[in-house]
């Protein structure tokens, strides 16, 4: 009976197992070796050394031009901005929103970001920084500041390619908090009003701590969305100017298309694989406390 179960087990597992190998063991296992080939065909780590210092950096005053890593700076300047601010403003949101009139309809309106394909969000993003036709310097313009194209400045380009992006991706935050304050019993909070607690410390004592396994969830998939952010970045500046909006996955197609460099794209899908692999483990090792 065990070798029975066992090669039934084989059976159902086999198709499963050569897909698996076929599409994702094999080709990982092809892209590291090939990050160590040079264009010579040596083995070598010339291609981490190329790509790890190159110099593709954004060029703030004050922050030399120059800085090692390049564009893996570039997305961790993402993911410091970005991340707070979609995680923060998508939970105020839904704790706003959950008791207001039509509450309901503005969550539609917000989540539009996420539908969206992220191309359409690029162009838009793009045309929202523009100098003659954009938002940003309408409502800016009420204030006295000049008019300019945001995205054609090597010290703005990137910042405003992160902040564009914020209402793309707050409606996923937004949907997902919605969802978990359902989950909180509403004796929790009739509860604490009754000793006398006021909104704020029911907030940050009741409402965030019990919704910590969707913070989990909001942060380790917005980090995998900031990591391989690359169509928004490539509708809207290409990387430019000069390579200051540059990121990972943008850099990636660029050795391999552009430049026709295998070796130094496998290093960036490498890293790109490792960075995925080190944010994914908080929600995947919640999965397994929860079993």
């Amino acid at each position: 009976m065990r070798k029975s179960g066992f090669s039934q087990f084989l059976i159902f597992m086999l198709p499963a197992l050569i897909l698996l190998s076929t599409f994702v063991i094999y080709p990982s296992i092809k892209t590291t070796l090939q990050s160590f080939v040079d264009e010579n065909g040596k083995i070598t780590f010339k291609n981490y050394k190329d790509v790890l210092t190159s110099r593709d950096t954004i060029d703030l005053s004050g922050f030399s031009r120059g800085f090692p890593l390049g564009t893996l700076l570039h997305n961790a300047i993402w993911i410091a901005i970005h991340l707070p601010l979609t995680v923060s403003l998508g939970l105020i949101l839904a704790v706003l929103l959950r008791k207001v009139r039509g509450g309901n309809i503005l969550k539609s309106i917000i989540f539009l970001g996420m539908v969206m394909p992220m191309i359409i969000g690029g162009v838009m993003v793009r045309f929202m920084f523009d100098g003659n036709l954009g938002v940003i310097n309408a409502f800016l313009g009420l204030f006295g500041f000049e008019s300019k194209t945001w995205t054609a400045y090597p010290e703005t380009s990137l910042f405003s390619l992160i902040f564009g992006s914020v209402w793309l991706w707050t409606g996923f935050s937004l949907v997902l908090y919605s969802a978990g304050l359902e989950t909180i019993p509403r004796d929790f909070y009739e509860a604490a009003a009754m000793d006398g607690a006021g909104p704020f410390k029911i907030f940050f004592k009741i409402t965030i701590p019990l919704l910590k396994p969707i913070t989990v969830v909001v942060v380790t998939m917005t980090l995998l969305w900031e990591l391989k952010i690359f169509d928004i970045v490539y509708v809207a500046t290409m990387g430019g100017p000069g390579g200051a909006s540059n990121v990972l996955a943008l850099q990636m197609y660029t050795y391999a298309f552009r430049e026709l460099n295998t070796g130094k794209a496998a290093v960036v899908a490498v890293l790109l694989t490792t960075l995925t692999i080190t944010a994914s483990y908080p929600l995947i090792k919640g999965s397994s406390d929860a079993r």
